[in-house]
Formats: structure tokens, sequence, C-alpha cells
């Protein structure tokens, strides 16, 4: 496939310094890109190293004062380069159609162009909204709502009532909707907790491999607008996560927590139950987060408090042997001292 820098340009709402006619056939990476493919620079490292680069086109942000005639001027080089990849490597459907060897309930309205792979199991009163994707072993329980643009990869179990919005993408082998981790005490017995809420993911989400979303207890588990969680994300019980939230990988957040908007949590980060995280909130790898957070602060540990002090405290902790043996050493010296003056005395 042949396409010129402006064209590209013009894709991507980049402004060129020349007339673009130049045709691109490919996209690669910076150190080892030709001169038919198109790169992306974004930091200073990068960027005062254009003539390294064999590249025909280089995608730079807006401020970008160099003179270089290859170079496209956008906003953010990284997400554009992310749009033009997708012109060189469009997806290839797997399937089309509905597959005879899947399952079908009772009342069922499925949209337009919908494709349902074999062995998908969708099971009574399901919705399913225009351009839906569902991978072999999907299996939809009753009364689940999908929006439009979805796409389902195999073995994903969306459970009884689960509301899946628009453009939502969940990887292969996530399940939502199932019970939360909920009992009660009795004379040493522990009875289960009946979980009657569903799970609402809403739209522009993007849900890892091999995660679990619980149904709430009562009412909702809210994934709301533009989350995108990472591989082995576990979200317990009516739990909320704000707009635009990251969660990475190993992250595991417990009932009726509150996650505010635009936070990220790194990997293997875990949060107490009945917590509320601020807006804006970055919360470093392997913290354990015992209470509430406001919003815009950044911590780190276990437990948690400032990264600053974090960081100070860490620096402290390597030089506790050290340290110690100083101790040691005074002490050994004041006893000595001591005993001295005590002779005189």
């Amino acid at each position: 496939m042949e396409i010129t820098i402006s064209q590209i340009a013009l894709h991507v709402k980049g402004q060129i310094p020349g007339d673009g006619q130049k045709c691109i056939t490919g996209a690669a990476p910076f150190e080892t890109a030709k001169d038919c493919d198109i790169t992306f620079a974004v930091s200073n490292k990068f960027l005062k190293r254009l003539h390294e680069t064999q590249a025909g086109a280089i995608l730079v942000p807006f401020n970008f004062t160099g003179e270089d005639d290859r170079v496209i001027r956008v906003k953010n080089p990284q997400a554009a380069f992310s749009l033009v990849v997708r012109i060189f490597c469009p997806p290839i459907p797997s399937w089309s159609g509905i597959s005879p060897a899947a399952y079908m309930g009772q009342d069922i309205h499925i949209g337009k162009d919908v494709v349902i792979a074999p062995f998908v199991v969708i099971q009574n009163h399901v919705s399913l909204g225009d351009r839906v994707t569902l991978h072999p072993h999907v299996v939809l329980g009753d009364h689940v709502s999908i929006g439009d643009d979805v796409e389902i990869f195999p073995n994903v179990t969306i459970l009884n009532g689960s509301q899946i919005g628009n453009r939502v993408t969940i990887h292969a082998g996530t399940v939502i909707g199932c019970d939360g981790f909920g009992y009660t005490p009795d004379d040493g017995v522990y009875h289960k907790i009946f979980h009657t809420g569903i799970v609402q993911i809403d739209d522009d989400v993007e849900v890892g491999a091999g995660n679990t979303i619980d149904r709430a207890t009562y009412g909702k588990t809210w994934i709301k607008n533009g989350v995108k969680t990472d591989n082995l994300v576990h979200i317990a019980h009516n739990v909320t996560v704000g707009e635009n939230t990251l969660l990475v990988a190993q992250v595991g957040i417990s009932g009726s927590t509150n996650i505010g908007r635009q936070c990220i949590l790194a990997g293997q980060v875990g949060v107490s139950g009945h917590l509320t995280i601020g807006d804006r909130v970055t919360i470093g790898p392997q913290s354990g987060i015992a209470g509430s957070i406001s919003d815009d602060s950044i911590v780190t540990g276990s437990p948690e408090m400032p990264h600053k002090l974090f960081l100070k405290t860490s620096r402290i902790i390597a030089r506790l042997p050290e340290m110690k043996k100083k101790l040691g050493e005074m002490e050994k010296r004041l006893n000595e001292i001591e005993t001295t003056m005590n002779q005189n005395n």
C-alpha cells in the first residue's frame, strides 16, 4: 500500500513544510525505519537525532523548530503514529457472519454487521448492537446488553445482566459479572451473600486479558468511559472506576472503593475496601493502599505515603546496616567514656 505524506498529514491533522508528494509504504521504529517508512519522535533525545533516521517521514510535535523536509508536525506524535500504523496494518477479520455452530437463546436482538464465531453461547434476552464481533467460546448470560462497535475476544464470559457500552474491547479470558467475594460468619461458618447487582462498563473502555470484574452485591460495579485495564486486573463488587483511569497489570481493588478520574494505578497495587481515591491520583507499583487519597496526590509504598517521602525512606533503608554499625561503635565508645568517668570518681 502506498500513501503520500500529504494524505498522511490530512489523516492525522498535521502540517508539512513541502508539497508532500513523496509516497510512504510502511511504518517503523526510529532506528530501523527506511526511506519508504514513516516514524515518530517525541522527546528531545530523538528530536536532536533526526539526521540519524533514514525514515521518509517523521511525525514531530507542533513546537518542533528544527528544519527537516520530512517532518509532519502534529499535536501528539505517538498517537498520530498509532493512527498511521492502522492504515498500513488494518485488522483482518477472522470470521464473518453468524456461525451455525453458535448457540443462540431466545429473544435475542442482533444489530447490523454482527460477527458471531463458532462455539459462541448467547443465552436469553440478549441485545447486541451494530458491528459487534464475538470470537469463539464467548459466553453471554441472560439479559446482557452490548453496544455498537464492540469486540470480545475468545473465552470471555459476561454473566447475567451485565451492560457493555459502545466501542469496548474485552480481551481473552476475562470474566465480567461473577459473584463478588462476600460471606457472612455465623457460629464459625461462613455463609455466602447473594449478589443481585450488575456490572456496567461505559463507552471506549478496553479490558485486558484475564481480568475479573465482579457484579455488585446490590446496585452496580461501574467502569466509566475511557478506562483502560492491563492484564490480570481484579475489580471487586460495587467498585467505581472513574473516567480515563489506567489500571496496570495485577492491580487489585477491594469492594465498594471509588477510584477517581484520570488516575494511574501501577503494577501490583492493592487497594483496600470502602476507600475513596481522588481524581488524577498516581499510585506507584506494589503499593498497598489502606486509606483514602485526596485529588492530585502521588503516593507509593505499603502503607502508602507521599512519593517524595517514599524515595527518602527508601534511601535510608539501604543505609540501615551501615547506620547500625556506626550506632554500635558510638554505643561502645560511650560505654568506655562512662566507665572511665566512673573510675575517676
